[in-house]
């Protein structure tokens, strides 16, 4: 993909991101190379200032909600407040996770997290030991559709929770 092409899908994935329910594809409508996912978004108004961060000014969801890349592409999850990212194998649905199976964050004890590894293929950083503002990259070597979940245990309850649909390499593609 050259740089124009790139630059034009970036700019097309923009509007998408800002939308609750979307699915994040190209201008024209095919898979990006990679997708941007709002991981939580700060409600305004908020002052965070010094280092401020009220869980109750969070807004728990993904945005948008599915995404769809070439194989061998990345989501960039930005990940704004306390959110643990997890990532579960083609075909997994919210229902097959196993809630009870929880620990606790490293520096307190609640709420308590997802602890399910069946099937998971990615469980990011404890949201306890590392800023509530981060960004983690994932990459997705092979075509499914793998559920995204925050695996802080109330959220996901919320429903926080999406999907990278990764499709097939074309034959213009290195993977």
């Amino acid at each position: 993909m050259n740089r124009k092409a790139f630059l034009a899908s970036c700019a097309a994935a923009v509007p998408a991101a800002a939308s609750i329910g979307w699915s994040a594809r190209g201008a024209q409508g095919e898979p990006l190379a990679n997708a941007t996912v709002s991981f939580g978004a700060w409600m305004t108004p908020v002052d965070r200032f010094p280092n401020l961060s009220p869980r109750s000014a969070n807004h728990h969801a993904l945005m948008p909600n599915e995404v769809t890349i070439h194989c061998g592409g990345a989501v960039n999850f930005i990940v704004a407040g306390f959110h643990l990212v997890l990532v579960y194998d083609d075909g997994t649905q919210p229902g097959d996770i196993n809630k009870s199976l929880l620990i606790s964050p490293t520096n307190q004890a609640v709420p308590p997290l997802i602890a399910d590894p069946n099937r998971r293929i990615y469980r990011g950083l404890d949201p306890s030991t590392v800023p509530q503002d981060r960004v983690e990259v994932v990459t997705f070597e092979h075509p499914g559709t793998y559920l995204v979940a925050c695996g802080v245990l109330p959220h996901f309850n919320e429903g926080m929770y999406g999907y990278v649909r990764v499709v097939p390499c074309g034959p213009n593609h290195d993977h």
